[in-house]
């Protein structure tokens, strides 16, 4: 499938700007990141296949472009930077590009709070009203917000889990002034636009990556509560292309409950390395006959592949749920296999 670059995100745009400057500039860039961003941004380096040039041609284009907004904000401000980039590009384009350099330049209370440890942030939070704690872990990080979900008393675990599971689209006025206490609160501390955020997805990703013991308080919580929503974020913590994540033995398992043909059809848009965990954990004749089939398998409607593919993830789910496979991975306490 080809890049589109209206479709790029952010990241995906820095990791093809890095790929297009060259190896002697990306690593002066490097030297100036923090760990994780250039584990990130390596990740997405990695993931990048047949980059079309008129997309990295309009990447470092759209760079350029911000560059100058930015020296032009400097010399004379917004409105200045305004003027000048209206005339080489037009109205429209010159707002996107000054909206973004306004973005990238402001340091949000949100944005303070990602920096923070998570240990500091339990005692910033934890006496706080549920509505508030699950608005500021709506926008952390996963991996953060799952360790302190983890940490916070049982009782309101599932109360800030479904808060955030049905959170939706959230006043500017009321952000803007949430965002100035944080800032104020953040610096005084620890010394230092949101427009949509948390949903379903939010916490599939947050209970991925805490503990069982959480995760199954969250979620019994959540059922009694609303139970379609409870499935829908089940159905989202574990997707098709996470079978990586299980040990060989496991994905042997899995396998001696899944229809072949259900399989080849899930296996229709699946990942070379999906593909790889799947065949080397089959015989040499039924790894073949899976991949004759994908062979001469003509176009299928992705709703069906995905609707396999969610079949075979409800069999990893009761699997793991059964005891009779691992999950890999997963954050919180370790599992410890006999």
């Amino acid at each position: 499938m080809e890049i589109s670059f209206e479709e790029l995100t952010g990241r995906q745009k820095a990791a093809i700007l890095i790929i297009s400057i060259g190896v002697e500039s990306a690593s002066q860039i490097f030297k100036n990141l923090k760990d994780k961003d250039i584990e990130k941004l390596s990740i997405e380096i990695a993931n990048m296949r047949d980059v079309p040039s008129t997309v990295m041609e309009a990447v470092v284009e759209e760079f350029y472009q911000m560059i100058m907004a930015q020296e032009y904000i400097s010399q004379g401000g917004i409105e200045y930077a305004k003027a000048l980039l209206e005339k080489a590009l037009g109205p429209r384009r010159a707002h996107e590009i000054v909206s973004k350099v306004e973005s990238a330049i402001h340091v949000s209370g949100f944005k303070l709070l990602k920096e923070v440890d998570p240990n500091q942030l339990l005692n910033f939070i934890q006496h706080e009203h549920p509505q508030t704690i699950s608005l500021i872990l709506a926008n952390l990080e996963p991996e953060q917000t799952a360790q302190i979900v983890a940490d916070l008393p049982p009782e309101i675990q599932g109360e800030v889990a479904y808060r955030i599971a049905t959170m939706g689209k959230i006043s500017p006025d009321l952000l803007s002034d949430i965002e100035g206490i944080l800032e104020s609160q953040v610096e005084t501390v620890f010394g230092q636009d949101l427009s949509a955020a948390g949903g379903a997805k939010a916490v599939a990703q947050i209970l991925n990556l805490a503990g069982r013991s959480t995760e199954k308080t969250i979620l019994g919580d959540l059922e009694k509560r609303n139970p379609e929503l409870a499935t829908e974020i089940k159905n989202l913590m574990f997707v098709f292309e996470d079978l990586v994540l299980l040990d060989d033995r496991s994905i042997q398992r899995v396998l001696r409950e899944v229809d072949s043909k259900e399989l080849s059809l899930a296996l229709k848009v699946a990942t070379d390395e999906v593909k790889d965990a799947i065949f080397r954990n089959m015989s040499e004749r039924a790894s073949g006959l899976i991949k004759e089939e994908l062979e001469f398998m003509g176009p299928v409607r992705l709703k069906d592949v995905e609707d396999s593919q969610m079949k075979i993830v409800e069999v990893i789910r009761s699997l793991e749920e059964e005891g009779e496979i691992v999950i890999s991975g997963r954050g919180g306490e370790e599992e410890i296999v006999a």
